[in-house]
């Protein structure tokens, strides 16, 4: 993931020791998802909120990146069947 390298040297992160960039990130990107799922019961964008936080925990940790792909393959397949069913409803 190129795109994240270059956003952990332009902040600084990369210089840091393994473990505790780790930390921060965790730190971060968990705060992020657990924001997101505070939203699901308040008023707020959580569908949009809580995929950001685990794309900011999958700079670090492979679960996340596994976790991601999936939500990816997932979306993917509910937007060919909903491609399909618009094709087969009669008009």
């Amino acid at each position: 993931m190129e795109w994240t390298r270059r956003i952990r040297e332009s902040i600084g992160l990369n210089r840091l020791p393994k473990l505790l960039r780790r930390i921060i990130i965790g730190l971060i990107g968990g705060t992020v998802v657990l924001i997101g799922f505070a939203l699901i019961f308040l008023p707020g964008p959580a569908s949009v909120v809580i995929p950001i936080g685990l794309l900011i925990l999958a700079t670090e940790f492979a679960w996340a990146r596994w976790l991601v792909r999936r939500g990816k393959y997932v979306l993917r397949g509910a937007k060919d069947k909903l491609r399909d069913f618009h094709s087969v409803r009669p008009s």
